[in-house]
């Protein structure tokens, strides 16, 4: 095992506007757009290449989102899975895989090689508890249930081929993969890569490059690990955020990493979410589309 190369990356800064808990950043290589969500807000957000920012309202926390075939935005919502049209501001409803009877919301999700968006819960009891779930939505508004025993849904991301996802819970500390059919969105069974501490970085959201390794953001931590597909952390991206949540590639040749951070005082002074950019020596793939 060789130490992993310890970067710091010439970042710079995305957007002025404050975040609350800065989230799911998704780039549409269609338009050249950076889409994320401001959980809390709760509001999706909306980073045009000329630089304009557009904030949509929404009405309910909002965990992340998707883009679709049509134009329009999947959305996972406090109230389930819904679909935005950022032209009309129309929200249609789709189905809620979670159910009332749980005290949690949808977390992190992403549209996956199947079409399909895969998008997991988060336990919001106090303290937590293991009841967060992993599911799979169709376009029809199908839903199923793919895992459970979950505390924070997180993680999620596909290998270039299309036949490995990973996961991870953001609670739990683990990170696992699973053999996956693109064709039918089948799993097998998950087995765990990494645990990890308070130190190396909490699992947050996550983004795999061209070359098979994934990109996990250490939200407890202030960096970005780059891990193999065996689970070994091979890089670790000191970062100026004390929070980051989520990364995901973009830029005209998917090169730039976008990463997302929420709002903290941890550090001993606060600091708000925000979005930072920096070029790396990787290209990432397109995203998915719903429908």
């Amino acid at each position: 095992m060789t130490a992993p190369r310890i970067i710091h990356p010439d970042v710079r800064s995305v957007i002025r506007q404050p975040l609350t808990v800065g989230e799911s950043p998704v780039w549409d290589d269609e338009t050249g757009t950076l889409w994320l969500v401001d959980i809390l807000a709760p509001a999706v957000v909306r980073l045009s290449a000329s630089g304009r920012i557009d904030r949509f309202d929404m009405p309910a926390a909002i965990g992340c989102l998707g883009l679709c075939r049509d134009h329009r935005i999947v959305v996972g919502l406090q109230t389930g899975v819904h679909l935005f049209d950022p032209v009309s501001g129309d929200i249609e409803f789709l189905c809620d895989p979670v159910g009332r009877d749980f005290n949690g919301r949808l977390n992190d999700g992403k549209v996956g090689p199947d079409g399909h968006f895969w998008v997991g819960s988060i336990s919001e009891a106090k303290p937590q508890v293991d009841e967060a779930a992993l599911y799979r939505v169709g376009p029809d508004g199908s839903a199923r249930t793919v895992a459970t025993g979950l505390t924070s849904s997180n993680g999620l991301a596909w290998s270039p081929d299309g036949r490995r996802m990973y996961h991870s819970d953001s609670r739990q500390c683990f990170l696992q993969a699973f053999d996956f059919d693109p064709a039918t969105g089948d799993l097998g069974d998950g087995r765990r890569l990494r645990s990890f501490t308070e130190d190396d970085g909490r699992p947050d959201g996550a983004a795999v490059d061209r070359d098979g390794f994934y990109w996990s953001a250490g939200v407890s931590a202030g960096r970005l690990n780059r891990i193999s597909s065996e689970g070994e952390i091979v890089e670790i991206y000191s970062l100026p955020v004390a929070a980051p949540t989520m990364p995901c590639f973009g830029g005209p040749e998917l090169r730039t990493l976008f990463v997302t951070s929420l709002s903290t005082d941890r550090t001993g002074r606060f600091e708000a979410g925000t979005v930072i950019a920096f070029d790396v020596d990787a290209e990432g793939l397109a995203p998915f589309r719903f429908g």
